[in-house]
């Protein structure tokens, strides 16, 4: 059967799902987006990924600010979506909203559910140094990612992977599922099943006071934030007043003070063993590999970076 599809998401991550829709030709109808923001400098507004993905493309867009009032809800009910699609939309979807699709909405959550419920699944997979992910195709209900799952995808995960790599991976993988699962639920053969809750874990969103790097951690924990917060928001450090985000790195067998550079590499003590500085981005910056970095500035051997 043809379904007539309503799709829901704002950043790159959401893109490849709506790519995919429309390469594999599926009926789109409407495409609800967050809406443009100001840049803090100037006054130049800012289209989301998908909007300029659907300005490209000529698909129909919604930026509502709210969707919690009837005016928008009587023009969501006209479009009659047979299934809704949200990928990394960034708003709550109403009570209301959710019973108006025959086959309700669906999520392409970035996590093996019911484990990282929540607004950040692969930054708290990483920084907890989980050696796997994956990609849950859910049905959405009033509470957050508690719904049903209909199918899962497994990625292995590595102390070389960082939130921006895996979340790439994560959206190629989520698209081609997102399609499978379609034609599965357009068969009529679709079997949701329900998540365990005692086995639910949470990925609260990454606040700012968390992404000061601890050097008096163990190095793959320090190693895991850092990767975890790559390329955004970024753990930094603080040398001469100014901030510095790291963004890749690597464990070192070197042992010396927690927080001190112990050689002219950047490699830098932890609680046990270090870490060495692979690329870095100075505030208001470019980002630079450490060799690039280490030609016009120096930090030099015994500094402390606490």
């Amino acid at each position: 059967m043809s379904l007539k599809i309503v799709f829901m998401g704002t950043p790159n991550f959401s893109v490849s799902a709506l790519d995919a829709l429309l390469k594999n030709k599926f009926n789109l109808a409407c495409v609800y987006t967050q809406p443009p923001k100001k840049s803090k400098r100037g006054q130049k507004v800012n289209f989301s990924p998908v909007e300029e993905f659907c300005k490209k493309n000529q698909l129909l867009i919604k930026n509502p600010i709210n969707l919690n009032n009837h005016n928008e809800f009587e023009i969501f009910k006209k479009l009659s979506p047979d299934i809704v699609i949200v990928v990394a939309y960034g708003k709550l979807i109403p009570k209301n909203f959710l019973n108006i699709p025959k086959f309700g909405f669906i999520n392409i959550h970035a996590s093996l559910l019911p484990r990282w419920r929540g607004a950040a699944p692969i930054q708290r997979a990483i920084i907890n140094g989980d050696k796997t992910t994956g990609i849950s195709i859910m049905k959405i209900e009033e509470k957050l990612d508690s719904g049903p799952v209909l199918v899962t995808k497994k990625l292995e995960l590595n102390n070389t992977d960082t939130h921006g790599l895996v979340e790439k991976k994560l959206s190629t993988i989520g698209a081609n599922l997102l399609i499978e699962s379609l034609k599965i639920i357009g068969s009529g053969k679709a079997k949701f099943l329900d998540q365990d809750k005692s086995q639910a874990t949470y990925a609260k969103k990454i606040e700012k006071n968390e992404t000061k790097i601890n050097w008096n951690l163990n190095a793959d924990k320090v190693l895991g934030h850092i990767h975890g917060l790559s390329p955004y928001p970024g753990a930094w450090f603080q040398y001469k007043g100014e901030r510095f985000k790291v963004l890749k790195a690597k464990i070192s067998s070197k042992i010396g003070k927690a927080g001190f550079v112990l050689d002219e590499n950047l490699t830098v003590g932890c609680n046990t063993n270090s870490i060495q500085i692979l690329e870095l981005q100075r505030q208001g910056k470019n980002k630079q590999t450490m060799k690039e970095f280490l030609l016009g500035n120096k930090i030099n051997k015994d500094t402390n970076l606490i």
